[in-house]
């Protein structure tokens, strides 16, 4: 239980610290296999009752990975620049494959809790044995006593059957058991071919170089870095002001009051240039030039969203 508890802390830890997007989808499947093995342990019970076990453990599975897959289309910020350029500007300036590459990429991403969840469920075999066991045929098992039915096969997950009957308990958790890791499998299987085969199509239709697209990596994620840490310091500064202003001075620290002479902050930013750096992005170029964000875009004075002679949308989605 304590090998469990420090696995899912370490990949706490990790995760806020994770850079790269396959890192990333492998310490959620990693943290999901720790919390599945979790509630294997400490909350999952099967009640051994006939209509009740199949709920159960459909719930078992089912339950966790759509909260799961919720929590990761939270977490996902194109769900929030969604969000903000249909509020703002809708999405009439994007195509219909620009429109699923965006949507691929959030239910992408969001699949890689419930998926490992599921499968991880299904090698385990407990909540599967739990649902179907009592829809087993008596007749399917081989001079099973006819005086006992769908009640009695109900109670086999919990190994509480009469001595004459154990060996068919034996049997069911054994067939229903593989039944659960082959479908483990099969999914495993079909994940890995559509992982793969989606991630063919997006090198073969992406416009850019390899190189190209590794530097456009590169840019988004050291803008984002740099613009968090300037924003954080800017609304630092610009509350430090407006608290001094209220109460004729300000307690600042040492580092706080370096912050305050080093950079001068005279207001804020209007509305408007906050809109135009929100929103979903995908890849344009300005007369030749790649254009590698919104922020970029604003920055190079270029107006308008849509496809234009100068500036033309590339269908390709920051990932």
């Amino acid at each position: 239980m304590a090998a469990l508890i420090a696995e899912n802390f370490r990949f706490l830890s990790l995760f806020f610290k994770s850079k790269d997007v396959m890192i990333f989808n492998g310490l959620v499947a990693l943290g999901t296999v720790g919390s599945e093995e979790l509630f294997s342990v400490v909350a999952f019970h099967c009640p051994c009752s006939p209509a009740r076990n199949y709920i159960y453990g459909l719930a078992a599975i089912g339950v966790p990975a759509l909260a799961l897959f919720l929590i990761g289309v939270i977490w996902n910020n194109h769900t929030w620049n969604l969000v903000a350029e249909c509020h703002k500007r809708g999405v009439k300036n994007f195509s219909a494959a620009a429109t699923f590459l965006l949507f691929g990429s959030i239910m992408g991403r969001a699949a890689v809790a419930p998926v490992t969840w599921s499968v991880i469920s299904l090698l385990r075999g407990e909540a599967y044995i739990c649902a179907l066991s009592e829809f087993v045929k008596p007749s399917s098992l081989d001079r099973f006593p006819p005086e006992y039915g769908a009640e009695v096969l109900a109670r086999f997950p919990c190994r509480d059957v009469p001595a004459n009957l154990t060996k068919f308990r034996d049997e069911v958790t054994r067939r229903l058991r593989y039944e659960s890791q082959l479908f483990g499998w099969l999914l495993i299987g079909i994940v890995a071919v559509l992982v793969f085969l989606t991630k063919c199509l997006k090198h073969c239709c992406s416009p850019l170089s390899y190189r190209q697209e590794a530097y456009w990596a590169q840019y988004r994620s050291n803008e984002d870095k740099l613009f968090r840490r300037t924003a954080e310091v800017h609304s630092r500064i610009l509350a430090a002001k407006n608290v001094k202003h209220f109460f004729g001075f300000v307690a600042l620290n040492k580092e706080e009051k370096e912050l305050v002479q080093e950079f001068p902050v005279e207001g804020v930013q209007p509305s408007p240039q906050w809109n135009a750096i929100t929103g979903v992005y995908i890849y344009r170029e300005n007369k030749g030039f790649p254009l590698y964000s919104r922020l970029h875009k604003w920055a190079k004075g270029v107006e308008g969203n849509g496809p234009t002679p100068e500036g033309h949308e590339l269908l390709f989605l920051a990932s």
